[in-house]
């Protein structure tokens, strides 16, 4: 950036220069990620579990709590059946009851801090549980919708619908029925799960290809942040509805990004606003103190400004090419289970944080935590080793990893949740990773397409995480085992597919099917000698 106002910049390289403009658009970006974020995982603790126990109507009074009160029964029994008091009761004592129990129908709960007791979902976790995934479902459907609005009517515009659409989700507070909260959560989903793309986008567009790799390092961290400062805002703040009010009361602002925001010049150019492209890379260039010739910019018509940008209409590659492509068919295949098993491993992981021994709250803070240094370390090994061995590995260890907290007992608090934090950690780095490899192995004419059924089955991984908390009721080893079956799974799956690390960008579903076909007689030669 210092070398900006004596080097003399071309039309052509307004974008390597990475400035004031770019750090404050990622900036306005970045605090619109946070909060998606923390609208995207508030459900965690807003629907999370909690203790109580069966209501005895008969024998209680204003001071009941949810710990067994001294006339319970000496005996243990399950929080969702109660005691059967014997028709002579009397007062209520220990020795009060028969030894028959019923099913509870109300229930006595330590606080009002989520919505299990605010609806009174006591006994029933398949409905606590279900609001995550009808969230992530809500999510997966924005994106057919959000994926029109900004290629038709603008970066911009997308990222803004969908943030201040979400304040929708404010209306949980007043809603005091399962099935209608449900509706609001989905509706909250279906407008906010845009932004996340939308975002990214504008990102990758505004900056030179030598910054695409920080912009995506720094999506990435303002999701982490996110997850970050909600587990903080959950320690201090418990009770679910002032989290509520806190989080999408002020999404309302956003509105003014309307103004603060500037829209994609490559989506201006592509559309043929011309003049509206070039003010903003007029922008740009004063912004940044580019020294450039202005005249430049400012005479050229719209046809001279696509050709300058290699902006044109390519011939387009069908849907139909993918399947007469077994090695596209294969790759297909082979990215899409680890988008799903990254995201379901992921997600998994964060969710059922909080269902450790210890405080659910350090748990969970201690577990976002661990994505920062994950994202890291998979740069690292990316870049010296390669995307496929680095995978390779990464889903590996999480494997095992996972399959060793689900044998290590309860009682060894720290052990258990060191192995939990160490995996998130290398889950991290595989999530990322994935996404990268995936751009790398699908050719441009169907990149596209094929990113988005990743993104597709990424969402579905999400969407299946929240209901992994109601298999503790058979074992609680049983979520691990599953998280690491799922990646052990990607891991082998991946020594399918070629690595990318300093090859080609292929353009075409044919250049990949002669890449492997040369692959292949370079091996056989090789092979003979």
């Amino acid at each position: 950036m210092s070398g900006a106002s004596s080097t003399q910049y071309s039309l052509l390289q307004i974008f390597d220069v990475f400035g004031k403009y770019q750090i404050v658009q990622y900036a306005y970006i970045g605090i619109t990620i946070i909060f998606l974020t923390l609208i995207d995982i508030n459900f965690i603790f807003v629907s999370g579990d909690l203790k109580y126990r069966c209501k005895v109507s008969e024998c209680e009074n204003n001071m009941s709590t949810a710990e067994n009160p001294t006339w319970w029964p000496n005996k243990t029994i399950d929080r969702c059946y109660r005691p059967v008091l014997k028709d002579d009761y009397g007062t209520c004592n220990s020795s009060s009851f028969t030894d028959s129990l019923v099913q509870c129908t109300e229930w006595i709960y330590e606080s009002n801090n989520t919505v299990v007791a605010e609806l009174n979902l006591g006994c029933q976790p398949w409905r606590s549980n279900l609001i995550g995934t009808i969230h992530s479902f809500g999510m997966m459907t924005s994106m057919f919708v959000t994926g029109w609005i900004y290629d038709v009517w603008g970066r911009k515009p997308a990222l803004v619908i969908c943030i201040v659409g979400s304040a929708v989700g404010v209306l949980k507070v007043l809603v005091k029925n399962w099935y209608i909260y449900v509706m609001v959560e989905f509706l909250e989903a279906c407008m906010s799960g845009g932004t996340y793309t939308s975002g990214m986008v504008l990102m990758l567009e505004i900056c030179g290809k030598d910054k695409r790799l920080l912009a995506g390092v720094l999506f990435s961290y303002f999701i982490y942040f996110g997850e970050t400062l909600f587990a903080c805002m959950a320690m201090v703040i418990p009770y679910w509805k002032t989290m509520i009010l806190i989080i999408y009361s002020p999404l309302i602002l956003f509105l003014s990004f309307i103004w603060l925001i500037k829209e994609s010049p490559r989506w201006q150019i592509v559309k043929g606003k011309t003049e509206e492209a070039k003010n903003t890379m007029i922008l740009m260039a004063k912004t940044n103190k580019i020294n450039m010739d202005m005249n430049e910019l400012s005479n050229i018509d719209g046809v001279g400004l696509r050709q300058k940008f290699d902006i044109k209409e390519n011939e387009k590659e069908g849907f139909h090419v993918i399947f007469k492509s077994p090695e596209i068919l294969k790759r297909v295949f082979v990215a899409c289970f680890c988008r799903f098993s990254a995201s379901f491993v992921y997600y998994g992981l964060m969710l059922n944080s909080v269902w450790l021994p210890g405080d659910k709250y350090i748990n969970f803070l201690l577990i976002t935590i661990m994505s920062y240094p994950g994202e890291l370390i998979s740069l690292y090994f990316m870049k010296n080793i390669g995307r496929k061995l680095s995978l390779i590995i990464g889903f590996i260890l999480t494997a095992a990893l996972c399959f060793c907290s689900a044998q290590v007992p309860e009682t060894y608090l720290w052990t258990k949740i060191s192995l939990f934090l160490v995996g998130k950690m290398l889950i991290s780095g595989c999530f990322t990773g994935v996404i990268t490899y995936s751009m790398e192995l699908f050719p441009t004419s169907v990149r596209g397409l094929l990113l988005g059924l990743g993104a597709l089955t990424s969402r579905i991984g999400n969407m299946m995480a929240p209901l992994t908390p109601m298999l503790m009721t058979f074992s609680p080893s049983i979520p691990s085992i599953f998280f690491g079956c799922a990646a052990v799974m990607s891991g082998l799956l991946i020594i399918l597919t070629p690595e990318t690390r300093d090859q080609p960008l292929m353009d075409t579903v044919r250049q990949v099917e002669e890449s492997v076909l040369k692959e292949k007689q370079v091996n056989s030669v090789a092979t003979a000698m």
